[in-house]
């Protein structure tokens, strides 16, 4: 005989809420891919509900510790979703593949599995408008030292067309001669100059051309169908500006924002404790300052996973808009398995 928790589906979940009358509240079960999901998406769905409606975001599995995107899903595949059970995933670049594989078209075309638009949750953690706040928040300190927002646009519009070449070795089943560690290992920051950035750039930007003539000799058949390719991700919503949010969100958290947050958080933290050491009046004093000021910062690899400066970004406004859409055509029954409301 299978376990209650085997037959668990959005029928099920649906049968539930009727138990608690005409007038409940009904739960829709929202399953995420990981624990550092839970937050995330529990954040973007908590502001979206209704006195109809309300959401409790769990792990896929309540039987195993078994986690990721394939896992969350697998309820797709199980015919378990519907308007009572939603999965909320991670996009990839399953978005900008707009269906060419099979995961692709589930995350592109399910009613009930909803995504980030931008590669991962770590995208939106590396959010610029976001980051000056996140400085703030790990030193304690609101100087300005380096312009994040103007920095990655560069960045973003240098490493552009590099990356719709790397999105088309996946359209055209080519990523095992240029994948994702392929595209990080060019676009990575070695080092930053953080008083004259446009240096680092002008690197990156030969790096970048480099490898784009490789490819251009690798690939001549390419020359038919990226620029059609760049035309399609325009209109998906990628632009040259933000190229940084769809790539692969742990390459641009650990090899591009963090280490460079790293730099600038070090330097304002010295410059808080230089004041203290010349303000001070005494040894005591300045001890008791610098430990009061050590305590209190925090670590920003920390700050970065915390914040939720993100929640302004368009394509975050984008997943809500869906996500309202799913509730309006659930209460008016035009989804499969919705309940009217009496």
């Amino acid at each position: 005989m299978k376990k209650l928790s085997q037959n668990l589906n959005s029928d099920f979940i649906a049968a539930a809420n009727r138990l608690g009358g005409r007038n409940a509240r009904r739960k829709i079960v929202a399953y995420v891919e990981s624990y550092e999901d839970v937050f995330f998406w529990s954040n973007l769905l908590r502001p979206l509900e209704t006195p109809q409606y309300y959401f409790e975001v769990l792990l896929p599995s309540r039987n195993t510790l078994c986690k990721g995107k394939k896992t969350a899903l697998a309820n797709h595949l199980g015919n378990r979703l519907g308007a009572s059970m939603i999965a909320c995933v991670d996009a990839d670049y399953d978005y900008l593949m707009q269906g060419a594989t099979e995961t692709s078209y589930t995350v592109c075309n399910n009613p009930y599995v909803f995504h980030t638009y931008v590669y991962a949750i770590e995208n939106y953690r590396c959010y610029a408008p976001a980051l000056q706040n996140v400085c703030v928040m790990a030193t304690l300190n609101d100087r300005r030292l380096f312009d994040f927002e103007r920095f990655l646009v560069e960045y973003s519009e240098t490493i552009w067309p590099l990356f719709v070449w790397n999105v088309w070795a996946y359209r055209y089943g080519r990523h095992g001669t240029f994948s994702m560690l392929d595209f990080y290992h060019v676009v990575a920051l070695d080092k930053l100059n953080y008083y004259h950035p446009e240096q680092t750039l002008t690197n990156l930007r030969h790096k970048v051309n480099a490898r784009i003539s490789r490819l251009q000799k690798q690939f001549p058949q390419g020359k038919k169908t990226y620029k059609p390719l760049w035309e399609e991700l325009l209109k998906l919503g990628v632009t040259p500006q933000t190229t940084y949010l769809y790539m692969r969100g742990h390459d641009l958290f650990d090899g591009v924002v963090s280490p460079m947050l790293g730099g600038v958080c070090d330097t304002l933290r010295r410059e808080r404790e230089r004041e203290i050491r010349r303000l001070a009046e005494h040894a005591v004093q300045m001890q008791n300052e610098l430990a009061a000021y050590q305590h209190a910062i925090s670590p920003v690899d920390e700050m970065l996973r915390k914040h939720t400066g993100y929640v302004e970004a368009v394509a975050y406004r984008r997943v809500q808009d869906d996500v309202r859409g799913f509730l309006n055509a659930t209460a008016t029954s035009r989804l499969p398995g919705a309940m009217p409301d009496k």
